[in-house]
């Protein structure tokens, strides 16, 4: 807490907010202070009243107050009680009428209510505060309004709402209504000013006004022709150009509306015609020109656009989006009207987000639009003026912009910092002033080739924000006088309306930003003066006498930077931030404070050189102006009448006249004027926090007078010249428009801060508020961005050119730089005034500094608030140490290149660059140097220069060398070791040793280039560069990210490098280009891909890239990866040291073109296709799987051609060479000699279907005709069935030997060279890294992971801990773990099986889908289980060998567990698990594998299918008893009654598929169920419901023997309809343990493959 306020609050209480009366300016005059218990935070001043708000929220009142209708009148100051616990934050006072504002927004009202100022209907008095409501009736529902502020006047008030729209209410043409019927009653919106951004308001007797916050630069808008209602001219001039239309509004309407009588019987409110002067008959006042394909103008781009308007259509939507009106012809909505109705929807959905967000209020057509202050333009926009007043023309078009002279770029004050401000701050005839609503936007502008263009960076939370997409068709330009603009945030579209159609704009809201704490900042500086009202004294300040009804911009204030506005009873007063005054109106009794000017339109008020006004009242007659002066002690001026005692005209001042008492009542810091009084809000200085906070503010505000001095007298004019451009040069001249355009930005953030800490000083002075130390960083980056162009400027001479143009601007002693510099210096140098006459603005950082410390001496140093200050006051302290030092650094760097005259350095020359030291001194020299060779070595901020050459002395250097320092390695050379005071240079592509000549100078030359490459480094000069890693020993990290060209000969000759690095080799993540397009994006180690990359080259013989994406070692391909070839192919699969290598498949061709592609899988060695693989070449319908050398087809091999064929035999430089078997599609088989290419050549034998056989010498080609010579024999009948035919396979690849190259990758993955020859620990470390890898490579690559995939993962890096043998609860542990990294093929293991479903499928799918390949499919299957099991016991050692027995403990199987593996189905008496590889493995494996391996069985299956299927179609044609009957079921089993949807129904002769349908029902299942396993539960369970129904009829102890069972089973098998029983059966026996067939599960197989074999012999009569 502050130190003075460690007495009483009483004491503390009368040192602040006191408040002190008088009247009139004579010099006896004694100031009378009003006591009261509370400090006064406000006041406001009637003609003969006053009101006072106190902390507290309490309001007292005083004066001649008749409305009381208290007799006798009181004396003194009245409390309002009625306003007690209201917490009230303002209140406003008219003539004779008050208002109070809560913090709700509620406002309250009472006084005269003659003319309805009071807003209080059938009462010409209120004796008392009495609420009035605010409503905007055009929503729906309707809503309450909460009101800001209120300002009154004599007879009517206007309010101030939070979403910043006026409303007013009372009598007279200065309500701004549409209406001629008075009194209005009901507070109503000023249609006029709807869409534009008001922060204040203010009441003269019979005027408005209203300060207006704009949009410095919006983009232009489309035009929509406009007439006046009044003088019926066109409001805006279009003028077409080549190739852009300009679009003027300089219209103003001399008129206004002009005033009608009241009207008996009108309603208030209700519009009517208007007259005109020049004619009697009424016309509307607004014309409605709806948005048509008519009277839009077309854009044919962004650029050619220039400042036209646009009227949308009355129809807009509640969201703000602006849609085409339908043409009335017809009551449907056409279809550009439904897609705004669902944009409408889906965008509202979003706004009501954004609100719910913020806390904002509901969304509706106010609040669902966003603020029209934010702006997202692109640095190609033009820097278009936002109201006429505010350029020399109309619009700035896209052409135009180029050409921008350099003065506008500097004189605009669009080029500097834009804070969008939301200062609601009222005034009215008491001169009022709110508090700060807050809001920022910031706005750079950056120059670029001479022209200044806007960039602008969102500041802030976007939360709370209402957003309303618009058309983007309407990206427009806000006219200030004219239209309201409203700003799509995400688009950068507006909208503009027409203030000519209240209907149009009623179905339109503003757009307002919600209050959030990170924009409350500072206020804005781009504001409008609105007035309207009467005229009669010139008091709207337009340069007539004539009324407004309507709102009417004061172009000429436009900018002015206004930051608030006041009035007297007929008199204005708009105060700017440089601290002028500007009066217009009523001067009888000169209120307006000058002389000889006209009095309708504003004016300077004379004040004496060096006063700045910083806040104003207005009187009836008078004027009052707070100011600085020479002290920092606020001082008081008066202009006005003279108020004398018992006479009843006094006289009055001309100018302004300095109050002597001011000095004598404290720190003032408001003040407020009313009828003839005058009040002064003053605070005593208490252990100088008052004083310190007041010479805070006083020095910024003289601060921002000198800037906006030096930017107006010294930067404009010098912009201006013509020959400035040839004095500087193209570069310089850069430069210098760069720095104008940063001097620009501070010199804008200066102005809004002095008016932020003005407001400070009015709004509780809490330090926790203060934006200088709040928000340090927009002070420092805003410092830090005007350093950088200055010293640049100076580093390039720029300051020495320009001493001729400013000698010829402001004379050869440059006398007016001398005056703004206040230099007392006699003599002083030209270049040294020019020089710190820009350098000045810097040294206001000591300023800060300064007082920031004198104002943390006023709080204890155990405070909070001393801690803020102190944080603050140190960073600008290292901030004015740095900003000292880059000048330094310039001036050096400047003398550097002034005494350096050779020119094959000056190269070199930049404007960045700064000197750090050199080595003309000979302190360093390169070691190992030819004896008549010299080298200089030159250390800059970036780079170090190696200059070599003869003659040093001279400075003529034959080459130099530039090495980044980014890229630069130093390291000290032990003394001990070599005996040198050597550095050693490490460079990307050189090394090299420098020898120091003293220990004192490699130390100062190795704190040199450290402390320079760590600030490049830090800073990141190029951009990109930047540190991951400190060095805790003061050095630059050997390890940091930036970009390098390679220029020496070599594999990276003119490769761009663009990553990690590491002691002068790329090292972890980079990318590298080379100019012919070749690029590698991944990991490098040591200088050579390692890792995961991305790979890209051209091939100039199919001129196309060649991409490979995959694993690096040392540079080369090695691992796994995809590699896209310009000839189309793609291979897929791992390599080693460039060569395909290990398991891969190649893609050939095009699927779309059959005659030129093939996909191989297989094994590769070196390049070739060597071991097992599988060719598909869809061209020759062949499909190869065996064993290939080199390439080529070569051993046991096995060809299924696409009509049937199947070959088998060994294979001999791609040809089928000896002995092999050719089996057909009808099953002729032949077994004999082959040659060149399924050529029969030799002995053999072809065996017939029916068994007949030809045994003999064949010769030719399969299905073209034979020759040949043998022996044909038939046998006879009995001899058939011993004839023994050749069978698939005998030539086939052992299922084992097949993808070994697959599984042999997986052992590698786990760190195992050969199978099982490894750690266990390390197996697990590889699988923990590799799941890790795999989740960095996919969140680099952009690829997304679900939530579960997540999750998953992380359970899978989790090593399990299984200790001594596997137990059946750890059984089940690792039967989970299986599942889940089977799912998952990041895990080897989920690799490996994703691998193993790829092959399997490209080997027995499609033209592989041959019924001869059944048996060694089933083989593969088998050989998968048996090395993944050993994969699987290699990582869980604790498992049992195949075929194992687990006991179970617990005696009761986990509910995870399969119950059909367990050993209580054998005959074994103890309970546990058998673990096989089949039942820990299948359930995974087989699902997927299951389509291709069951098409198989259907088509080994078919004829015997075909059979069954006929004979179940038929029988299944029978009722249930007849089928019952027919199979031989005793008729004791049959049911006689079933229930049917609980209930009971009787079977009749009639009924079908009706008994035993549960059992039917479940056994159909085994069709869904993919494990044997699954199948044989599905039997089981459907035996377990055919019992169930049976006992049900015969009791529980009945007991089934087999001549019962099976005639009920084979009626069950048939109701069930299975297609594929046959192959269903067939698969259970071949993949089931031999464990689960025996017993009881083996019965029920046999009893359902009899019922199969049974069905296809039973013959139906």
């Amino acid at each position: 807490m502050l130190m003075e306020e460690q007495g009483s609050s009483e004491d503390g209480s009368r040192e602040k907010g006191v408040l002190y009366r008088w009247q009139g300016y004579f010099c006896s005059v004694s100031p009378e202070k009003l006591l009261l218990s509370r400090p006064v935070l406000h006041a406001a001043l009637g003609s003969l009243h006053g009101l006072l708000l106190t902390e507290g929220g309490q309001v007292y009142s005083f004066g001649e107050q008749p409305w009381k209708q208290v007799e006798p009148p009181p004396a003194g100051l009245v409390l309002e009680s009625t306003l007690s616990g209201q917490h009230v934050i303002s209140v406003s006072a008219g003539s004779y009428h008050c208002s109070a504002v809560t913090e709700d927004g509620l406002v309250l009202m009472w006084g005269e209510n003659s003319y309805g100022q009071c807003g209080v209907s059938g009462t010409e008095r209120v004796p008392s505060p009495t609420p009035v409501t605010v409503v905007d009736d055009e929503t729906r529902p309707p809503q309450l309004v909460r009101v800001l502020n209120v300002a009154c006047g004599a007879q009517h008030t206007l309010a101030l709402s939070n979403k910043h729209e006026v409303w007013a209410w009372g009598s007279g043409c200065q309500l701004g209504l549409v209406t001629n019927v008075f009194p209005v009653w009901k507070p109503q919106k000023v249609e006029h000013l709807l869409g534009r951004y008001v922060v204040q308001i203010a009441c003269g007797a019979f005027h408005s006004l209203a300060l207006v916050q704009f949009l410095p630069s919006p983009d232009a808008s489309q035009q929509a022709h406009d007439k006046c209602g009044q003088c019926n001219q066109i409001r805006y001039t279009m003028t077409d150009k080549e190739d852009h239309v300009v679009i003027s509004d300089e219209h103003y309407c001399p008129l206004g509306v002009e005033l009608a009588e009241s009207k008996e019987g009108r309603k208030s409110g209700q519009s009517s015609p208007a007259q005109t002067p020049q004619s009697k008959n009424p016309s509307p006042i607004y014309q409605v020109s709806p948005l048509t394909s008519k009277n839009i103008f077309p854009l044919s781009s962004q650029k050619n656009t220039t400042n036209q308007e646009t009227q949308p259509d009355p129809a807009l939507s509640e969201t703000g989006s602006a849609c085409l009106q339908r043409s009335k012809s017809t009551p449907y909505p056409d279809e550009q009207a439904l897609k705004d109705y669902l944009k409408k929807i889906s965008d509202q959905t979003l706004a009501e987000q954004a609100t719910s967000a913020g806390g904002s209020h509901p969304p509706s057509r106010q609040s669902s639009l966003t603020c029209p202050f934010r702006s997202e333009q692109s640095d190609e926009l033009a820097l278009c003026p936002s109201s006429p007043a505010l350029s020399r023309t109309d619009s700035i078009t896209s052409s135009a912009r180029k050409h921008m002279s350099a003065s506008d770029s500097v004189t605009e004050q669009k080029n500097s910092v834009h804070l969008i401000p939301t200062l609601d701050s009222t005034s009215d005839d008491s001169s009022q002033h709110s508090s700060v609503d807050g809001g920022i936007y910031l706005s750079d502008l950056v120059i670029s080739n001479g022209c200044l263009f806007e960039s602008c960076e969102e500041g802030g939370d976007t939360a709370g924000i209402d957003f309303c997409p618009a058309d983007p068709l309407q990206s427009k330009k806000s006219i200030s006088l004219t239209d309201v603009t409203l700003e799509d945030t995400d688009r950068n579209s507006f909208s503009p309306v027409s203030p000519s159609d209240p209907h149009r704009t009623s179905n339109l809201r503003a757009v307002r930003a919600s209050t959030s704490e990170s924009r409350n900042l500072l206020p804005s500086l781009f504001t409008e003066v609105w007035s309207w009202g009467k005229g009669h004294e010139g008091q709207l300040g337009h340069g007539d006498y004539l009324p407004r009804l309507q709102p009417l911009c004061i172009k000429s204030l436009s900018k002015k930077e206004v930051v608030k506005i006041t009035a007297g009873a007929n008199h204005s007063l708009a105060l700017t931030a440089q601290c002028q005054v500007y009066s217009w109106g009523s001067d009888k009794f000169g209120q307006l404070g000058r002389m000889n000017s006209p009095s309708t339109v504003p004016n300077l008020t004379t004040v004496s050189d060096g006063i700045r006004v910083w806040d104003v009242a207005a009187g009836q007659t008078h004027t009052l102006l707070l100011a600085d002066g020479d002290c920092y002690q606020p001082i008081l001026y008066y202009s006005g009448e003279q108020v004398l005692e018992d006479v009843d005209s006094g006289t009055c001042t001309q100018t302004p006249t300095l109050l002597p008492f001011c000095m004598n009542i404290g720190y003032v810091s408001q003040v407020f004027g009313g009828g003839l009084n005058c009040l002064a809000l003053a605070d005593q200085n208490a252990m100088g926090f008052i004083s310190t906070i007041h010479e805070l503010a006083s020095a910024e505000r003289k601060f921002y007078c000198s800037l906006s001095k030096l930017k107006s007298q010294i930067l404009s004019p010098l912009l201006a010249r013509a020959s400035l451009a040839l004095s500087l040069g193209e570069s310089s001249m850069l430069l210098f428009q760069e720095m104008a355009g940063s001097f620009s930005k501070l010199c804008h953030l200066t102005g809004q801060h002095s008016v932020s800490l003005t407001n400070f000083l009015q709004q509780g002075k809490v330090i926790e508020t203060l934006v200088l130390i709040k928000h340090t960083a927009i002070f420092m980056d805003t410092y830090k961005e005007y350093s950088g162009p200055v010293g640049n400027f100076l580093v390039m001479g720029g300051f020495q050119s320009l001493l001729k143009p400013s000698q010829e601007c402001f004379g050869k002693k440059l006398e007016l730089i001398q005056t703004l510099l206040e230099s007392k210096e006699k003599n002083p140098s030209l270049y040294d005034l020019v020089v710190n006459l820009f350098y000045m603005p810097l040294q206001h950082l000591n300023g800060y500094n300064r007082l920031l410390l004198k104002l943390a001496n006023c709080f204890e140093v155990n405070t909070e608030e001393y801690q803020r200050i102190q944080n603050g006051c140190s960073k600008y302290e290292v901030l004015s140490r740095l900003v000292s030092k880059q000048r330094k650094d310039a001036e050096a760097t400047f003398n550097f290149w002034k005494n350096f005259k050779g020119k094959n350095l000056e190269a070199l020359r930049k404007p960045s660059r700064r000197l750090v030291c050199e080595s003309s001194n000979k302190g360093l020299t390169l070691q190992n140097a030819g004896r008549f060779s010299a080298s200089w070595f030159i250390l800059f901020n970036d780079v170090l220069v190696h200059a070599q050459g003869s003659i040093p002395s001279k400075k003529l250097f034959s080459s130099h060398y530039v090495y980044p320092l980014a890229t630069l390695w130093v390291e000290p050379i032990s003394d001990e070791s070599t005996g040198l005071l050597g550095l050693k240079l490490t460079t990307p592509e050189d090394s090299f040793v420098v020898l120091a000549t003293s220990p004192l100078e490699k130390g100062k030359w190795l704190r040199a280039i450290n402390q320079a490459i760590d600030e490049v480094l830090v800073s990141g000069m190029n951009g990109r560069t930047r540190v991951s890693r400190t060095s805790q020993k003061g050095e630059p990290p050997v390890s940091r990210t930036s970009n390098y060209n390679f220029i020496k000969e070599g594999r990276l000759k003119d490769a761009k490098y663009e990553g990690r690095w590491l002691s002068g080799k790329p090292h972890g993540k980079g990318n590298l280009k080379w100019p012919d397009g070749t690029m590698y994006c991944g990991t490098f180690k040591g200088g050579l891909e390692d890792g995961f990359g991305d790979f890209m080259t051209p091939s100039t013989t199919f001129n196309k890239f060649e991409r490979y994406q995959g694993h690096w070692k040392e540079g080369k391909m090695h691992g796994f990866g995809t590699f896209w070839y310009a000839s189309g192919e793609v291979y897929e699969g791992s390599f080693r040291e460039n060569m395909r290598h290990g398991h891969g498949m190649l893609r050939s061709g095009k699927v779309a073109s059959p005659s030129s592609s093939s996909v191989f899988v297989g094994q590769w060695v070196q390049g070739k296709r060597t071991g097992y693989g599988v060719c598909d070449d869809f061209s020759r319908g062949e499909k190869y799987m065996g064993i290939w050398h080199d390439d080529q087809r070569h051993g046991d091999g096995v060809v299924i051609t696409q009509f049937g064929l199947y070959y088998e035999g060994i294979f001999c430089n791609n040809r089928m060479m000896g002995n092999g078997t050719l089996l057909c599609d009808d099953d002729t088989v032949f077994e004999g000699d082959f040659q060149d290419d399924w050529t029969l050549c030799g002995k053999g034998i072809l065996f017939m279907p029916n068994g007949d056989s030809f045994d003999g010498v064949f010769d030719g080609h399969w299905g073209s005709g034979l020759r040949v010579a043998g022996t044909f024999t038939k046998p006879f009948e009995m001899a058939r069935r011993d004839i023994k035919m050749p069978v698939a396979g005998q030539h086939a690849v052992p299922a084992e030997e097949k993808w070994k190259a697959v599984f042999e990758e997986c052992w590698a993955r786990l760190g195992c060279e050969t199978p099982a020859q490894g750690a266990l620990e390390k197996a697990w470390e590889n699988i923990a890294i590799s799941l890790t890898a795999k989740r960095r490579q996919q969140r680099d690559r952009s690829e997304e992971l679900s939530r579960s995939q997540t999750k998953m993962l992380e359970c899978l890096e989790v090593i399990p801990q299984h200790e001594g043998p596997v137990t059946a609860n750890s059984y089940n542990n690792i039967r989970r773990y299986l599942v889940k990294a089977c799912d998952t093929p990041l895990h080897p293991l989920g690799w490996l099986l994703e691998t193993l479903v790829t092959v399997y499928r490209m080997t027995y799918v499609g033209v592989g889908s041959s019924r001869r390949l059944l048996q060694q499919a089933v083989e593969e299957i088998q050989s998968y289980l048996t090395r993944i099991f050993h994969i699987v016991r290699f990582l869980f050692p604790g498992l049992p060998e195949d075929g194992g027995f687990i006991v179970d403990s617990s005696c009761s199987s986990d509910e995870g567990t399969d119950s059909l593996n367990s050993s209580t189905h054998s005959e074994a008496p103890q309970q546990g698990w058998t673990v096989s590889s089949s039942s820990l493995l299948l359930p995974v494996l087989l699902p997927r594998l299951y389509p291709p391996l069951f098409t198989l069985y259907t088509l080994e299956k078919e004829r015997e299918e075909d059979l069954y299927w006929n004979c179940v179609l038929r029988l299944n044609k029978q009722p249930d008893l007849a089928l019952l009957a027919f199979l031989g079921v005793q008729q004791k089993f049959w049911p006689g009654s079933i229930s049917v949807l609980g209930e009971i129904k009787k079977v009749l002769p009639s009924t079908k598929d009706a008994c035993f349908s549960t059992a039917v029902e479940t056994l159909q299942q085994i069709s869904t169920a993919f494990t044997p396993s699954d199948k044989l539960q599905v039997i089981q369970l459907t035996f377990e419901e055919v019992t169930l129904d049976v006992q049900a009829i015969l009791g529980r102890d009945f007991l089934w023997s087999m001549d019962d069972l099976f005639p009920i089973f084979l009626y069950v098998v048939l109701r069930a309809r299975i297609r594929n029983l046959g192959s269903e059966v067939s698969l259970i026996e071949d993949l089931t343990d031999s464990n689960l067939q025996l017993g009881q599960l083996g019965f029920m197989l046999t009893t359902l493959k009899a019922c199969y074999n049974q069905i296809q012999l039973e013959k139906t009569t």
